[in-house]
């Protein structure tokens, strides 16, 4: 924001607890350790405390636990990372192309006046933009799509025919929402397709990472609900649902009529099989393969150790032999039990 602001008006907005000088102007965030004047920086984690000390910012961020280790003016605040994500919003507000239609856009629907559409965009038949949409040039939307108010789609997103993204919705470049789903049925040595004839369906406050792919149902609609966060290169197969607040890390793969419940997070290169059930609040780390369904909450892991290479191929080997080392110790404890008894 140009000019700053001060301490007092960011609390005005945000909450918190101004200690110190609440007149103080900052102008940009920064780390505790990049920090100096005019910026402010913030605590998240208690490893990181003595930073407070040493850090050249004007201002920090800090929870209440830390608010006596530093002498200088200080938002107090119980959250102080999504705190600062809430004042790194304000202070750098995302630039919005001037409305209207540029050069080279094909437009075969009414558009709000608030709409800004790029160069190059095509935007098809029976379309409806919500109020302040910006459609970043080279972005294709095909007929019969909805996008709700204040969205932004990034140059060369691709949305398919029918798809319904919801309001305030972020989508980067080469976002492709609304592909066929990898259908076909096997008929001798032939390949059937079957017509993916579903949707896909966002809601709110979505945002979708750069070359993310989210597959059209294949009779019903793939789901994402209200807040997911989705990162870059993540593939959604068709039919899943996904539910409210999910974050996903790059490179995720979930295969389809997969149903992930609410709050759930997947680390990057997790790859989930399909027709599972996720329930809420279920946690998978990196690299994890999920096959089966996990309905309890908790933090799921199932990534084998790095070790050096010879090391590891010993552990595999012997991995190979757990299932008849097993079988073993179930015999020597029957005869161990059998023994006690005679």
């Amino acid at each position: 924001m140009p000019g700053g602001l001060r301490l007092d008006e960011i609390v005005a907005r945000l909450g918190g607890v101004v200690h110190g000088d609440g007149s103080l102007i900052v102008s940009q965030v920064g780390s505790l350790v990049s920090a100096g004047a005019g910026q402010i920086a913030f605590l998240a984690h208690p490893k990181y405390r003595a930073l407070l000390q040493r850090t050249k910012a004007a201002a920090v961020i800090v929870p209440p636990q830390f608010s006596a280790d530093s002498e200088l003016p200080r938002i107090v605040h119980p959250n102080a990372y999504a705190y600062y994500a809430r004042v790194a919003a304000l202070l750098n507000p995302p630039a919005r192309r001037r409305p209207g239609v540029q050069p080279g856009a094909v437009v075969h629907s009414p558009l709000p006046p608030s709409a800004s559409v790029g160069e190059n965009v095509v935007v098809g038949e029976r379309v409806s933009l919500g109020e302040n949409v910006t459609l970043h040039p080279g972005c294709v939307i095909g007929d019969g799509v909805t996008i709700g108010d204040d969205s932004l789609l990034y140059a060369n997103v691709v949305i398919y025919h029918d798809c319904v993204i919801g309001r305030r919705a972020i989508i980067h470049s080469g976002a492709v929402i609304g592909a066929d789903g990898f259908g076909f049925a096997k008929e001798g040595e032939r390949w059937i397709k079957i017509p993916q004839i579903g949707r896909v369906v966002i809601g709110d406050d979505v945002e979708i990472g750069a070359n993310t792919s989210i597959d059209r149902g294949a009779l019903d609609d793939t789901l994402i609900g209200d807040g997911v966060k989705l990162d870059n290169q993540i593939q959604i197969a068709h039919n899943c649902s996904i539910g409210e607040h999910v974050a996903m890390a790059g490179c995720v793969g979930i295969a389809g009529s997969t149903r992930i419940g609410r709050r759930c997070t997947i680390g990057g290169a997790g790859m989930i099989s399909g027709h599972l059930e996720l329930g809420d609040d279920v946690h998978v780390s990196g690299g994890t393969l999920v096959g089966k369904s996990l309905h309890r909450p908790g933090q799921y892991t199932g990534v084998f150790p790095l070790d050096d290479h010879a090391q590891w191929l010993q552990n595999a080997a012997q991995l190979r032999r757990l299932a008849k080392l097993v079988e073993r110790v179930v015999e020597l404890e029957k005869k161990l039990a059998a023994n006690a008894h005679g």
